[in-house]
């Protein structure tokens, strides 16, 4: 199934405008449409719906939407006919440039040229983009051969193409431990992977299986320091780092390789939250948000990794539904519950999303740790609620559900988040 579907003809004015068709865009328009929000719009400037899920051809989607494990492509077909069942209208291969101010949104495409459509609600869902060489500064040359773990993915899944025979991958991200896996099963030499922290970066599961099913050296604490070659990669110097991170240089060694990939990390891309003058969180890099992912630009929601990274594409898609649930309720005018309670990041704890909430609703709180916990840990919401679980790392996104009832007492307008090791045993324990 080929998911575009071009509108027949692009209404003047929509209850909710989507940006971006990937987990995030597709789950959020059917929160819209459950709503009650007549008339919804999809717009992503790819050629096809599905974000970033087509180049993901690898199981671990689904575990929560659907109750199964499925591939990425997959899991963007199952909602994309969703979208359609509800008759939600498409534009693909389409740009929003702007979102004025009263819900004016400015867009392109080929089929409709340069317009303009009138929103009562505006999600923005545009995901997140890799960090580059240039985000940490490798010192060397500037060969072929470097390049982010996510444009390899896309070069070995969607166009058919190896980045290399030899290849070191930089980062313990998803990607590049999914990365190195394919490349494995596709022939090319993996030498090994090099992370900077003394933890990884990615999902226990993926270490597991893509590093250690396939004997594949993962190397902490330790990172490249030099990228060498002069048309094509010939070899990088890596380094071990010290307890601030510095590269011992006096323990250099190079290492021979045709191709570097960099899984360093992912920023969201809320340029366009920027633009409409959305408050930013410098913590998460994306835009301040309610309980019900509302921007600090009334009429304008946010979700998905363009909030903050994801772990899954599951939690992402439940964090839109909230998203269009939100923008949803505005477009149609039903009441709106008061975001009055701000939670902010306590001891041991990155970031909080959301920033605020409600008391008279349920709330998924997300956050993550700062420093890895190998036992028991607590996880405290002031003293209106707490959770014992048994282990948490940076790698893995830890969530909360706060019932209204919980609330029910408290009358303070502050909620910190902390995640210590616990120490009493009279905290109920989460087998999770």
């Amino acid at each position: 199934m080929v998911l575009t579907a071009e509108p027949r003809n692009l209404a003047s004015r929509y209850d909710v405008v989507i940006v971006g068709a990937g987990p995030a865009g597709m789950a959020a328009a059917l929160g819209a449409r459950d709503r009650g929000a007549a008339r919804v719009l999809l717009v992503d400037r790819e050629v096809e719906a599905g974000g970033i899920l087509l180049q993901c051809i690898h199981a671990g989607f689904g575990l929560h939407a659907f109750d199964e494990e499925i591939t990425g492509p997959e899991y963007a077909q199952r909602f994309f006919e969703q979208v359609l069942e509800q008759d939600v209208d498409v534009l693909t291969d389409g740009y929003v440039m702007d979102v004025a101010s009263g819900g004016r949104v400015k867009l392109m495409s080929p089929s409709v040229g340069v317009t303009g459509v009138d929103a009562g609600a505006v999600v923005l869902a545009m995901g997140a983009r890799e960090r580059t060489r240039g985000a940490i500064r490798i010192p060397g040359d500037r060969p072929s051969g470097v390049m982010t773990a996510g444009l390899a993915q896309k070069l070995v899944n969607l166009d058919g193409y190896l980045p290399g025979r030899r290849a070191v991958i930089l980062g313990s991200g998803d990607i590049g431990l999914i990365m190195a896996r394919r490349l494995v099963l596709e022939g090319v030499e993996v030498v090994g992977v090099f992370e900077l922290l003394s933890h990884p970066s990615g999902l226990t599961r993926n270490v597991v299986q893509c590093l250690d099913d396939f004997d594949i050296p993962l190397h902490l604490s330790t990172t490249v320091v030099g990228i060498h070659g002069r048309d094509r990669l010939e070899r990088v110097t890596v380094a071990p780092v010290d307890d601030d991170r510095v590269p011992i240089m006096a323990k250099a060694w190079d290492v021979d390789c045709d191709t570097l990939l960099l899984s360093i990390g992912l920023i969201p891309d809320a340029e366009l939250a920027r633009t409409v003058g959305a408050q930013m969180d410098p913590l998460t890099g994306g835009p301040v948000v309610s309980g019900t992912m509302e921007t600090t630009v009334p009429g304008v929601f946010a979700a998905g990794n363009v909030v903050h990274v994801n772990d899954l594409a599951d939690w992402v898609s439940m964090e839109a539904r909230v998203a269009g649930d939100g923008a949803g309720a505005l477009a149609t005018g039903a009441r709106r519950p008061e975001q009055d309670i701000r939670l902010l990041p306590g001891d041991n704890v990155a970031y909080v999303v959301p920033h605020t909430i409600s008391s008279d609703r349920p709330h998924t709180v997300s956050f993550r740790v700062r420093r890895p916990i190998h036992g028991p840990t607590l996880l405290r919401l002031s003293d209106v609620h707490q959770r014992k679980v048994r282990a948490v790392v940076p790698a893995e996104m830890v969530t909360l559900k706060v019932a209204p009832r919980l609330l029910e007492g408290f009358h303070g307008d502050v909620l910190r988040v902390d995640a210590i090791p616990a120490t009493d045993d009279r905290a109920g324990e989460d087998p999770s």
